[in-house]
């Protein structure tokens, strides 16, 4: 998303603009329920591997790619830090938790081609 907001910044902002994250389609809001919805997908499929309750995977999607939006719409009027830092820094959040929070994270692509910290 945050390269989508980089390279695309007009395209973003129409889409944001006046969108309210809980209308029921063609809007931002639908959108980041669609991404959601996949991401519940990969996360029920992590947590039953993990002994983890599934049916709370779309309440931990919903709360992921609200940080992440939220973060790239912000983003979007600051441009500070870089780009790569500001993913670094969500892939440290969504990873480590408040508890393991790195003082200076970095993005490495592990198995698969995922970013991890």
């Amino acid at each position: 998303m945050l390269t989508y907001i980089e390279d695309e910044t007009d395209g973003f902002r129409v889409l944001t603009r006046d969108s309210p994250v809980v209308a029921a389609s063609g809007t931002f809001g639908s959108l980041l329920n669609d991404i959601a919805s996949q991401v519940e997908y990969i996360l029920a499929r992590e947590f039953d591997q993990r002994g983890l309750q599934t049916q709370l995977a779309g309440m931990y999607a919903q709360m992921l790619v609200g940080m992440v939006a939220l973060t790239g719409q912000w983003w979007l009027e600051v441009r500070k830090p870089e780009r790569d830092e500001v993913a670094a820094h969500l892939v440290n959040l969504g990873w480590n938790g408040l508890r393991g929070l790195e003082p200076e994270p970095s993005l490495s692509i592990g198995p698969a081609g995922r970013a991890k910290p």
